[in-house]
């Protein structure tokens, strides 16, 4: 690009991570002068970022154009690239979708990627994409659009479906974190360890983990062998039962799997924490008013980098610096084992070219089993809002492991039907349909 970009961040009111990515964008000297646009519809989160990133740039010693839009079209307007990190509902939707299920007996944990909390945090988050897929296709088409709200795969299937937006990439850190986590407890740098990962977003597997060539499984089973505790979480029991590490925390890979939740004796096995995203949102929402506060009263706000993708593909696509990152996308022959049309999540080189995934071939088949399962509901959601049809978000929470290993058919419609009342207007209209039993 001869001139700055333009990056334009969609719920920039999500400050904290705001701050995470613009203080990775700003450590790029090559970035100097880049023009950041925030847009968000709640004037305080608004300001509170703008003033954030005034802070951060002052810190990096930068000097981005900064502009702040309540208006979504004219924060869009001439993007190179378009940061997606809405949610809709905050934290009163996010406290709905445990506190209804909970009066079933259906336990969650994270709730925001499959599961009944994933189905309806997708169901209330589609008619705000398809919103966005226009006015991008309208006023920025060739900008590239980096999503990072969940539920992940679900979203981007839909942006793909229901807008026809071809440069779509979701991001996430859980590859990234796993693997430094694992290098971490085997002893080895992360810096040299060889690994791939492949699957879905939150349920992606650790494919090779290796050091010098050689082998590094074998090493971290011999660790949890001698390690009760290590034994004691669902990411080691699933490792040992299926010879691959999961890219997600023991908590959310709970809720994908009909093995943990449904039993009280393996929740305390695994010391697994019902809920705890709640106690997430409450972290967010106070870790918020702390960075109000202290921007109202000039008080300096850490600036750390996170590490996180979006700022390094944009650095990549601009000075066509080539680097490998995580992605998720749609399976186009990427892997040959599970559905074409599903997003899954793969290696990525980007460089001045764009975003190109790397084909994987096929996943080891136990693995694929449970990847299909999660991508035949993620289908069965997308399906209920694009063919306006609210028979099939009941046949997505049939389908879901968690809440079939919990309840009766007749309950899981009766829990759709209170979901649909709790949601209300957030969800497109054909969908609101009250079905019964």
């Amino acid at each position: 690009m001869t001139t700055p970009p333009k990056i334009t961040f969609v719920g920039a009111g999500s400050v904290v991570f705001t701050q995470g990515l613009l203080a990775d964008l700003f450590a790029y000297s090559e970035l100097d002068g880049v023009h950041v646009a925030l847009h968000d519809i709640d004037p305080e989160r608004l300001a509170t970022a703008l003033a954030a990133a005034r802070q951060i740039a002052a810190a990096r010693g930068v000097k981005p154009v900064l502009t702040a839009h309540l208006d979504r079209r004219e924060a869009l307007a001439g993007s190179d690239f378009v940061v997606n990190m809405v949610q809709i509902g905050m934290g009163e939707s996010t406290r709905t979708d445990f506190a209804v299920p909970e009066r079933f007996g259906l336990h969650q944990t994270i709730g925001d990627t499959l599961g009944i909390g994933g189905i309806f945090r997708a169901l209330r988050t589609f008619p705000f994409l398809k919103g966005l897929g226009a006015d991008i296709a309208d006023v920025c088409p060739d900008a590239w659009l980096l999503n990072y709200t969940n539920p992940m795969a679900m979203n981007v299937q839909y942006l793909s479906e229901a807008t026809g937006l071809t440069r779509v990439v979701g991001l996430c850190h859980s590859v990234y974190w796993t693997v430094h986590g694992l290098a971490e407890l085997v002893g080895v740098p992360f810096d040299e360890v060889t690994y791939v990962a492949a699957g879905v977003n939150h349920q992606a597997w650790v494919l090779r983990f290796e050091h010098g060539g050689a082998d590094l499984y074998p090493r971290l089973a011999a660790l949890a062998e001698g390690d009760e505790q290590l034994r004691r979480r669902v990411r080691f029991d699933m490792f040992r039962r299926l010879g691959y590490y999961p890219t997600e925390t023991s908590e959310h890979s709970a809720e994908y799997v009909p093995w943990y939740l449904h039993h009280d004796s393996e929740i305390e096995r695994l010391r697994l924490p019902v809920g705890a995203y709640l106690e997430i949102v409450a972290e967010n929402e106070a870790e918020y008013e702390r960075t109000r506060h202290a921007v109202a009263t000039g008080e300096p706000l850490p600036v750390e980098g996170t590490n996180e993708y979006a700022p390094q593909i944009i650095h990549s696509i601009v000075t066509g610096t080539p680097r490998t990152v995580y992605g998720n996308v749609v399976n186009r022959g990427l892997i040959e084992n599970l559905p074409a049309g599903g997003v899954v999540e793969v290696p990525c080189l980007v460089d001045g070219t764009g975003v190109r995934p790397t084909r994987i071939g096929a996943l080891p088949p136990q693995l694929a089993a449970l990847n299909r399962t999660y991508l035949s509901m993620n289908d069965l959601v997308v399906r209920a809002a694009i063919e306006d049809d609210p028979r099939h978000i009941r046949h997505a929470a049939m389908t879901d492991p968690a809440t079939a290993a919990t309840l009766p058919v007749e309950r899981i419609w009766e829990l759709c039907d209170d979901l649909v009342r709790a949601h209300g207007d957030r969800l497109q209209p054909a969908l609101r349909t009250l079905l019964g039993h």
